[in-house]
């Protein structure tokens, strides 16, 4: 209904017009101008939130039920008549549209169970989002080289710009996911080394740059998250990735004098970002050393992404490669350490590299053979052979 003229609009099926829903003209033009509003104040773009749901069934009809109960007891639906309907691609191309006239972008909050559905919220003709999210890779809940060189190179097969993260607030943060307890600190920078330098762009959850963990409620009665209270116990909610920012080792991480909505977890006194900022091997410093290198690095900004060693179980290799240089990454997903053969011959490089980054100062220059201690992690640089046999002077 047009809430101005009290008008009712149906909106009929036609074959040229395969929209699945009706839709109200007047509503969605209202919606639009909104971004509008904000672009034309210097907004650069959107980050939508589940936009697969942004559609039900017109007919309302009842979602198939499969055997069995899920964790809050209820019946397990197979939602196909309120999720990812063909509408929702409808309404994005018209949504990408407004946002083209401001060269804006449009980020999707898109979970989807297989590359292909992910494909198409890039649109088939590159006319949806510029970057829906990848939350493939957050079903890989432990480290494996063989599981994250599959995600990546699905990844890279979708056509599109790949966004890729590990985190969020409905996820358990990735310290705990990945860590092993013990060398949670390196794993965490491990983590960082891979999806800061694969081509594509990184969404960070805070608190990862500093090494937060989860800081799940206890008892059902400190439960703030509905989602939480109608689980319990099999579901404790989101609560405990939710946790206040840490950025001191003063009462409640220096968040806030007052008691906050959710509690620190004890290890904000060592993990939060005054005491990181005065260790130079800190999780912190770690990330602020990768991000400005991936920010002023050509092969980290615009270099194609090459794999190596594609049947190593326990380390994962891969090039970024540009004009006449590449960043080699090896990383090793293992407890156990690790001594790596790579053949850069093949790709057209020639060892040594430089070191840019290591985990250990031993690795100050590498050759084809990598050593990597437990969970550690190199970044370095490779120069071109050339066709006459030499190594390029700089271009």
């Amino acid at each position: 209904m047009d809430p101005q003229t009290g008008q009712y609009y149906y909106h009929y099926f036609y074959p040229e017009q395969p929209d699945l829903n009706w839709r109200n003209p007047s509503v969605e033009q209202a919606m639009f101008d909104v971004t509008r509003w904000w672009y034309q104040r210097g907004a650069a773009g959107f980050r939508l939130d589940a936009v697969d749901t942004l559609f039900e069934d017109p007919q309302l009809q009842d979602n198939p039920v499969q055997p069995g109960l899920n964790k809050y007891g209820d019946p397990i639906e197979e939602e196909i008549h309120n999720k990812a309907l063909p509408e929702v691609h409808n309404v994005l191309r018209r949504l990408r549209k407004v946002a083209d006239q401001y060269g804006a972008v449009l980020i999707g909050e898109t979970w989807t169970p297989n590359i292909e559905r992910l494909r198409q919220y890039y649109g088939e003709r590159g006319d949806e989002l510029q970057m829906p999210m990848d939350f493939l890779f957050t079903n890989v809940n432990k480290l494996s080289a063989r599981e994250f060189r599959k995600q990546i190179a699905a990844a890279e097969s979708s056509g599109g710009w790949p966004v890729y993260l590990f985190s969020n607030h409905d996820i358990v943060r990735s310290y705990v996911r990945y860590g092993d307890g013990v060398h949670n600190d390196q794993i965490a920078k491990l983590m960082a080394a891979l999806y800061l330098t694969l081509r594509g762009t990184a969404i960070m959850y805070y608190g990862e740059e500093i090494g937060m963990e989860n800081n799940d409620p206890a008892k059902r009665e400190d439960v703030k998250d509905p989602i939480g209270k109608l689980g319990w116990p099999k579901e404790k909610g989101r609560d405990g990735e939710r946790t206040p920012m840490q950025w001191n080792s003063r009462p409640n991480a220096g968040f806030s004098p007052a008691k906050p909505w959710l509690p620190v977890p004890p290890s904000y006194v060592t993990h939060n970002v005054a005491t990181e900022e005065g260790k130079p091997d800190s999780i912190l410093r770690w990330y602020k050393q990768l991000l400005q290198l991936r920010h002023n690095d050509p092969a980290l900004v615009e270099g194609k992404w090459v794999p190596l060693n594609e049947s190593d179980d326990n380390v994962l290799a891969y090039l970024r490669h540009y004009k006449n240089e590449a960043v080699l990454v090896a990383l090793n997903m293992s407890g156990s350490g690790q001594k790596v053969h790579l053949d850069l011959a093949s790709q057209g490089f020639r060892a040594p590299a430089s070191t840019l980054m290591s985990t250990s100062p031993a690795n100050r220059s590498v050759g084809s053979d990598v050593t990597l201690e437990p969970f550690g992690v190199y970044v370095g640089r490779l120069r071109a052979v050339s066709s006459s046999g030499q190594i390029p002077g700089p271009r």
